[in-house]
């Protein structure tokens, strides 16, 4: 048995950095090289123990007993993937996570997202509340640790960054997140350690590797123990094609050992695929898996847990956040029960099979971008119907319509880094589908709700056409052009409005007609609303009889049409609403309990 390096993820909202951070600690500049200096993949990072003592110092003196883990593997993921391919079959494949605030713009969406995906998947972090230089007055002297330091500064910085910090500490507990700053922190069981940094200075940084290694080392030592002689389990980070090498596969190995020649099986949605490892390439200590200059060593076997560029033939298939397996042995039962396991992980998350269930349909680019997508649906309590991945095909439109006439809210396609070839927006657009994708995971859920708020709207607006509205007019005098069969009058519209089809009724409450048809100068229309003129037709009124020129009449509101314009007050004008109470007092004179 041995001891495995701590699985650690860098998450949090973009440009608050999460990379500036791994560069100090690696004295790298991946930062530099990136487009708008933000993460655009995910990469890894070995640090070595005798890094994080040579960065800590004395600060690790308070650990008693020899330090027995032998370093980092750090996983620095762009803001908005958080997770999306750090996966293993159960949850995420870290250990633990790192945080990333910026402490004077304080929560983000993706803040939020990332606490969401850490809180679901059960992982412990620690927050860096990052940027502290920035604040005014802050001072740093590079001879004195970060609490030495902070005593050190003006009444005013302290005053200042006091305020920021338990502003910071606020948005946690609006998530449920209880956290203190981590000298304040009583029970690391209970709290949340935050450790104020700056990736630009360094400053902070030995602390929060201090924590992070203390954590560590208490909670997780059992957790990190593995087995060097077991086949290897690990998770493909990125597909790439390498020039002189083919089509490689950046992994994470987090459990075992993987061996040149092992056979390796990999998840596929093809079925798995068996392939031989032709060869390792393992990044430098302290070097990043993405950096063009870094240099990679070739190896004959590595052990969890690591970060590993693996070469082999006819990988074709191969995507992003599925499990690979070796298999030292070339035994076929052996083969085929890896190739179960493998399968049986990718149909976890998988839902392919259309379900009489209404739900939404989700498609992302990796199996870990699907699980996130699932785990935080499932949170805020909407159903999938259908999960799976790739770009949208012509199959999902058939699908989504299916899902959409079962139930409109939730017949929606949300997709994560996919695209909707040009072929088949005309049929989208014919459709009325609803398709919400974004390379964004929160931006599609608030594109979502939004979605459903302005359905949730035009389904209370559709329903309220069909239903009788309050509407009170008069009978123009001069402009009876009929008297009976039908009666027909210019009238004028007072308040609210009408429709053909709806009944009438006289200021006594008593039922006298309905509307035949109306005619606005030479159209004819079939609404009128306050302020119009119309010549309107009412069989069974008789002019001079039922009602006379001058007089007003209402709109004979049905009690079940009552109940309803109740509960879509909201969309109905502050006269109309008052016309309702007018109408209710009328049909009360007669029937004290109408509308109740």
């Amino acid at each position: 048995m041995a001891v495995r390096k701590i699985l650690v993820t860098v998450v949090g909202h973009v440009d608050h950095g999460k990379t500036s951070l791994l560069d100090k600690i690696r004295r790298s500049d991946v930062t530099a090289g990136e487009a708008g200096a933000i993460t655009q993949a995910i990469g890894v990072s070995i640090i070595p123990i005798r890094t994080i003592e040579k960065v800590c110092g004395k600060l690790l003196d308070h650990m008693k007993g020899k330090i027995t883990i032998p370093g980092l593997l750090t996983i620095d993921t762009p803001g908005h993937a958080a997770f999306t391919s750090l996966r293993k079959r159960g949850g995420s494949l870290a250990d633990i996570a790192i945080l990333v605030v910026d402490i004077n713009e304080g929560f983000k969406p993706q803040t939020i997202e990332s606490i969401e995906i850490l809180k679901a998947n059960k992982v412990p972090f620690v927050i860096a509340a990052n940027k502290v230089d920035l604040m005014h007055g802050w001072e740093y002297d590079t001879n004195k640790n970060l609490l030495q330091n902070m005593s050190g500064m003006s009444h005013q910085a302290q005053g200042e960054f006091e305020k920021k910090f338990y502003e910071l500490v606020g948005q946690f507990q609006e998530h449920t997140v209880n956290a203190e700053r981590f000298d304040r922190v009583q029970d690391y069981t209970q709290q949340f350690a935050i450790v104020p940094i700056s990736a630009h200075t360094g400053q902070g940084i030995p602390e929060l590797l201090m924590v992070l290694t203390g954590l560590a080392q208490k909670f997780f030592e059992a957790k990190l123990e593995i087995s060097i002689d077991g086949a290897a389990k690990g998770s493909i980070l990125e597909v790439k094609e390498e020039k002189g090498l083919g089509l490689t596969l950046d992994t994470i190995i987090y459990d075992g050992t993987i061996r040149v020649n092992d056979v390796l099986v990999i998840g596929s949605l093809n079925g798995a695929i068996v392939t031989k490892v032709r060869a390792l390439l393992e990044p430098k200590e302290l070097a990043e898996m993405r950096d063009k200059k870094s240099k990679f060593k070739n190896v004959k076997s590595v052990v969890a847990a690591t970060g590993v560029k693996i070469s082999g033939p006819n990988m074709d298939g191969a995507m992003a956040g599925m499990p690979v397996r070796a298999a030292t042995t070339k035994d076929k039962k052996e083969i085929e029960k890896l190739k179960l396991e493998v399968q049986s992980e990718i149909e976890d998350v998988l839902q392919e099979t259309e379900t009489e269930e209404s739900g939404v349909m989700i498609k992302a680019d990796t199996l870990g971008s699907l699980e996130a997508m699932k785990v935080l649906l499932g949170d805020k309590g909407i159903p999938v119907a259908f999960a799976s991945l790739g770009d949208v095909s012509k199959k999902d439109l058939s699908t989504l319509e299916s899902l959409r006439d079962k139930d409109e809210f939730t017949g929606v396609l949300l997709g994560f880094n996919v695209k909707i070839p040009g072929d088949l927006a005309i049929a989208i657009k014919e459709k009325d589908l609803t398709i919400i994708k974004h390379d964004i995971i929160y931006k599609i859920f608030d594109d979502y709700d939004l979605y459903t708020g302005t359905l949730q709207e035009k389904i209370e607006k559709r329903e309220l056409a069909n239903l009788t509205r309050p509407c009170k007019f008069s009978i123009m005098p001069g402009y009876v052009f009929r008297q009976n069969n039908p009666a027909i009058c210019g009238v004028d519209i007072e308040v609210g409005q009408i429709k053909n089809g709806d009944g009438l009724m006289t200021i006594s409450g008593k039922s006298m007609s309905t509307v035949k048809s109306m005619k606005k100068g030479q159209e004819n229309v079939t609404r009128a609303t306050q302020g119009d003129q119309v010549a309107m037709a009412m069989p069974g009124l008789t002019v001079g009889r039922q009602a006379k020129e001058g007089d007003f009449l209402y709109t004979d509101i049905p009690e079940n049409d009552y109940a309803k314009l109740k509960k879509l007050k909201k969309h109905l004008s502050k006269l109309e609403v008052d016309l309702v109470k007018e109408i209710v007092e009328i049909k009360r004179k007669d029937n004290p309990v109408w509308g109740v």
